[in-house]
């Protein structure tokens, strides 16, 4: 009988436990601070929109009702995405509420879709917010998951479990044909055949501007053309929307279930509701959800006060409308069970595999794409549907997003694709050659995280940007020690920054002024560890017009899979204890580095910066290269 092995379930029970932690710590959060701060203050740390103005409404995927909301809010500080589970209530009146689910969000735009019948009146009258809602669906399908891997036997699923944690060794199929695809490099085909010489797993592990979609996309290419349906998940959506624009760009049939992060022309056509415009029953599934909106339509007439006639009139009217929607939801089911048989990659997130549509399917393959991004427990989600495993990622950029510090301690951060780096390391495939940075942006990350494996592909080695009258020098240290530039830490939102480093970056900025005006500027973007520095930071750039107001502001986070040319880091972090808070997760300064092409700017504080090994490193590989510059040639006043 084939069981999981003893310590794999000891280990999956902790994990169980690490998980009822974090879900308890963002609860306790939600309950006890946010569901109690005015909406001003929810607002202010991005956990709401007020006031939101109704743009669209109407009847989507389901025959089931949306709106699509705008406010005046920032983009690069809400907390809003796909698939968040949201509150639009009437401020005025607490008990006009609908907890609906964001199909996207774009800019200050977003779609909300409810699982009802029909949207209430106050929605069109009230004076409407949103806020974002502890979400508990993802912690039960991550638990649901891990049971099922605990409790397998005499099943695929105990097979690989054991073989995930490094019990059972793992088989690579003995093939004749090697798989040699001229367009990518040997690294690259030496991973796309071992995916498809895999029967078990087989790991691809992608530094930044490696080409890890590119090698993907061969791989699942290969496996379509050998008649595999394959399923591809990701930790987020954003990420599987990349990967379905890139499959469907090589011309297969692409099916992307689930919400987006934006809303586009070129990943609409991939998904559920795109592909269904072009069913050939759409005509007749059109027929019912126009007969059943105008049967809508003349209930509405009937406003709140109205008399027994009108009230009955109304109610026969809504039931016909309800029927005539199940007839719909009907049809429509049918029309996506033909479109996903005829699928040759379904494309979802981790927890979007329990969607209704896949409910009851099963893959011989499963790609999990940004594995090093994704908790171990949701990770064996789609590994429940699977009988091979393939793992696409990097564990020296950002990890699993962990709020809980007990349960981060005890390992939750720690992702199924390390794990199996360890267990088996055969498995593993690193990608050598990048395709993004010259060779002098690449050096120091190369040495810290890759063992100086990688190497700069051709194209890239030396490139500069060559701008007349600008220092071309690909890297530069700004160094505010001595400035007095000190931190600071804002009294609502507790996050941290320093207006000092803002006034230097901003006299920085100035030397691109010129290059950002042109016919071809240079793509530039700002990033900062600090929520409040990357709020002030835009609120500058807002003032100063064109061009500033085009450059894109961000946390670290929300560059992971970026690029521009140059990229300024504002560290923030001026004390004099030398406490550099979270600029101790290395990843997130390896990701924030390595999205600069030619040009890469760190503003920070030499003195505070200095008691960690590695800045300090960092600091001697700036002075060694004559990158280190000092902030006072950037203190004169406008």
């Amino acid at each position: 009988m084939v069981k999981v092995h003893e310590e794999v379930v000891n280990d999956l029970q902790n994990l169980l436990t690490l998980v009822e932690k974090e879900r308890r710590e963002e609860y306790i959060y939600y309950f006890e601070h946010l569901a109690r701060l005015p909406i001003q203050q929810k607002v202010k740390e991005g956990y709401a929109w007020y006031p939101i103005f109704i743009k669209e409404s109407g009847y989507g995927l389901g025959d089931y009702p949306y709106i699509k909301i705008e406010s005046k809010v920032s983009e690069a500080l809400h907390q809003f995405s796909g698939g968040k589970q949201v509150k639009v209530y009437n401020v005025l009146d607490d008990k006009e509420f609908l907890i609906g689910s964001v199909y996207y969000v774009d800019g200050n735009s977003m779609k909300i879709v409810f699982m009802l019948d029909d949207l209430p009146d106050w929605v069109e009258d009230g004076k409407l917010a949103v806020d974002v809602l502890f979400d508990d669906k993802t912690y039960k399908e991550m638990e649901k998951a891990v049971r099922m891997v605990i409790n397998a036997k005499n099943c695929r699923l105990a097979e690989l479990a054991n073989i995930c944690y490094g019990h059972s060794p793992v088989e690579i199929a003995k093939e004749t044909h090697y798989y040699q695809n001229e367009i990518l490099n040997p690294s690259q085909n030496e991973a796309v055949n071992a995916i498809i010489m895999a029967n078990d797993l087989a790991l691809v592990h992608g530094p930044p501007g490696t080409g890890k979609t590119t090698t993907l996309v061969a791989a699942i290419h290969e496996m379509v053309k050998r008649g595999e349906q394959i399923l591809v998940c990701t930790p987020s959506n954003a990420a599987a929307d990349h990967i379905a624009i890139e499959l469907g760009y090589k011309g297969m049939n692409v099916v992307r279930i689930g919400n987006v992060s934006r809303v586009s022309n070129e990943l609409l056509k991939y998904t559920v509701e795109g592909l269904l415009e072009n069913h050939n029953r759409q005509k007749e599934l059109s027929d019912y959800k126009w007969r059943a909106l105008e049967y809508r339509r003349m209930a509405s007439k009937y406003k709140r006060n109205f008399g027994q006639e009108e009230r009955k009139q109304r109610d026969l009217l809504y039931k016909e409308a309800k029927a005539l929607s199940n007839e719909a939801r009907m049809l429509e089911d049918y029309m996506v069970e033909d479109i996903l048989q005829m699928a040759q990659v379904v494309i979802t997130t981790l927890v979007g595999v329990e969607s209704r549509y896949l409910e009851k399917r099963k893959f011989k393959t499963v790609i999990i794409d940004e594995a090093a991004q994704a908790l171990e427990p949701a990770t064996w989600i789609p590994i429940c549907r699977a009988e091979k495993i393939i793992m696409a990622g990097d564990p020296f950029q950002l990890p699993p997003t962990v709020k809980s510090i007990e349960a981060a301690k005890g390992g939750l951060s720690f992702t199924l694709m390390e794990r199996c780096m360890k267990t088996q390391p055969e498995t593993a495939h690193l990608l050598k050659v990048q395709y993004r940075m010259n060779a002098e942006i690449m050096a120091f990350p190369n040495l810290k995280f890759y063992e100086g494996k990688l190497e700069a592909h051709e194209t890239v080695i030396s490139r500069r940007l060559n701008l007349p009258e600008i220092n071309n020098d690909p890297i530069e240290f700004v160094d505010t020690a001595g400035c007095g530039f000190e931190e600071v830490q804002d009294a609502e939102t507790l996050s941290l920054y320093n207006e000092g480093e803002i006034k230097v970056l901003l006299q920085h900025l100035e030397e691109w002024k010129e290059a950002l005006n042109s016919e071809r500027p240079p793509s530039l973007a700002i990033i900062s560890p600090y929520r409040q520095q990357v709020k002030k930071i835009s609120e500058e750039l807002i003032k100063r017009g064109e061009p500033y107001n085009r450059i894109k502001i961000n946390t670290v986070d929300a560059f992971q899979g970026q690029e521009r040319d140059i990229i300024y880091i504002s560290l923030v972090r001026s004390n004099n204890n030398g406490d550099i808070g979270f600029l101790k997760d290395y990843r997130r300064m390896n990701v924030a580095m390595t999205r600069a092409k030619k040009k890469l700017i760190i503003i920070g504080d030499s003195a505070t910066l200095s008691n960690d090994r590695f800045y300090s490193d960092f600091l001697e590989f700036s002075e060694q290269n004559g990158y280190h510059k000092t902030a006072w040639n950037y203190l004169y006043s406008d």
